[in-house]
């Protein structure tokens, strides 16, 4: 990690994270709230694919949920990024992110991330725009699921970001 993350390090989620990530989730007031459940679901069968930063207490401080597409095993799909709120604006989305992209690849060969965005998270789409551009790679966006899709509500389309190809070989720079 970087000089303004020597404090934190990051690991995969354990099951005990999952009630912090639900936390931090809820308190972004930007992301999708799941159910404290699918939160402890998450860290027990995906944290192969999915990350947390860690406080020097141990403490998950932020994290990254993920899976591989089981129709493209080449394709991480970010499901959630968020930080709680004392250490935003250090980079740590960024860090995370890019920790965890580059242990995917070197593990399962992974040249394409996808996440969607919703129009109005502008914070988001820096955060994908800025890794395409750090990794030199590609990015294609398109409505993925458009507001109608949605039963509960007024929600915004889902815009998917497809960001590739990512590679091994390529260097990038530290935020």
């Amino acid at each position: 990690m970087t000089a303004a993350h020597a404090d934190l390090r990051i690991d995969r989620p354990r099951v005990t994270d999952g009630a912090a990530l639900w936390r931090i989730a809820r308190d972004s007031k930007v992301l999708d709230l799941n159910s404290s459940y699918s939160y402890l679901l998450w860290c027990r069968d995906f944290a192969a694919t999915s990350a947390v930063a860690r406080a020097g207490n141990g403490e998950a401080v932020g994290f990254v949920t993920g899976y591989v597409r089981p129709d493209r095993p080449d394709t991480l799909l970010v499901w959630q990024v968020a930080v709680d709120a004392a250490y935003r604006g250090r980079g740590l989305a960024a860090a995370l992110l890019d920790g965890l992209v580059a242990r995917l690849v070197a593990e399962r060969a992974l040249t394409t991330l996808e996440t969607t965005i919703s129009p109005d998270n502008s914070a988001s789409q820096r955060l994908f725009a800025s890794f395409a551009e750090r990794h030199g790679a590609g990015l294609e966006r398109e409505v993925l699921f458009d507001a109608g899709l949605f039963p509960d509500g007024p929600h915004e389309p889902e815009v998917l970001h497809r960001i590739g190809p990512l590679s091994p070989a390529r260097r990038h720079r530290t935020p």
